[in-house]
């Protein structure tokens, strides 16, 4: 597959571990992405396993397809919404599962793809919608919410220190011209934070956080993590486990409570009680790994 960057799949010998794989097992990959932990579930569950794979960016199932195409009828890839696992899998007339996977971080597929709008690394349009087809874009919440809802916005769902501050210069730099493209949002946040404190604070690129919480708000990905969680764990068989890779606070906090209240329910074990972080090795091989975490329950 030409001018195609493959995404390394993060703490694939835990995941594969964790999910006691073996011949004959139905797995679902809710995140199926590029196909980075499938390709290995697979390879571990034939023969007469069946993978699911879903995803609700539409290009990197293609890609997913592409490369599984190998392995046929044992993976079924499905276009859509991990929030609507359950109806998915009904759909396909799966009533119980023996493994799920959800990997939450962004691919490099995407990040790289400038037309896609999710990175800084280089101009594009400021879209960030991993659903293609859904309506709202980062271009229309950073040109139309309020200052306050701005602000409101960078501190809930990228805990910015320097909300305020970002949220008034959009604004005012809005009122010139649409902010329509990446490069020029990030250059509005760097001139937004006091130059002393670039450096002092900001270790990653002072726009990393206002692009993660305007990319959460766009995707709604905090609002239906939990959701998803508890669908997932009601479809689990018996013995089934749950991995769950997280890659900010916020998200491994909705997992953290999630699984909490699942196992005061009596619904499942957690396996982790503390998350799991990537090996110094991986993340030397991987930096992109750095900021994972994964948890891991067990169906009762």
């Amino acid at each position: 597959m030409p001018n195609i960057r493959i995404h390394t799949p993060v703490m694939l010998r835990e995941v594969l571990d964790y999910l006691d794989l073996k011949p004959g097992k139905t797995i679902v990959d809710a995140t199926v992405g590029t196909a980075g932990h499938s390709l290995a579930i697979l390879e571990r569950i034939l023969p007469g396993g069946r993978l699911i794979g879903i995803d609700r960016d539409e290009t990197s199932l293609d890609v997913a397809r592409q490369r599984l195409s190998e392995f046929g009828s044992a993976f079924e890839p499905i276009h859509g919404n991990f929030v609507d696992i359950d109806t998915l899998l009904k759909n396909l007339g799966i009533k119980k599962v023996d493994g799920i996977l959800f990997d939450l971080g962004l691919s490099s597929f995407q990040l790289f793809d400038t037309s896609r709008g999710f990175s800084f690394q280089g101009d594009g349009p400021l879209d960030m919608r991993m659903d293609k087809g859904s309506y709202i874009s980062a271009y229309d919440l950073v040109n139309n919410l309020n200052e306050e809802e701005l602000s409101t916005l960078l501190w809930n769902y990228g805990e910015e220190r320097w909300h305020n501050r970002i949220a008034r210069l959009i604004v005012q730099e809005r009122q010139r011209e649409p902010i329509a493209t990446t490069m020029q949002l990030a250059d509005i946040v760097a001139r937004s934070i006091p130059s002393r404190y670039r450096h002092k604070f900001y270790r990653i690129h002072p726009a990393t956080r206002t692009f993660q919480a305007v990319r959460i708000a766009v995707n709604r990905e905090l609002e239906i993590l939990e959701g998803a969680v508890n669908k997932a764990i009601a479809i689990m068989d018996k013995k089934a486990r749950t991995c769950v890779i997280s890659f900010h606070s916020l998200e491994d906090r909705v997992i953290k409570f999630a699984f909490r209240k699942a196992q005061a329910d009596g619904l499942i074990n957690i396996i982790t009680p503390k998350p799991l972080t990537p090996l110094a090795l991986e993340v030397e091989n991987n930096p992109a790994s750095r900021s994972s975490k994964l948890r891991v329950a067990e169906r009762v």
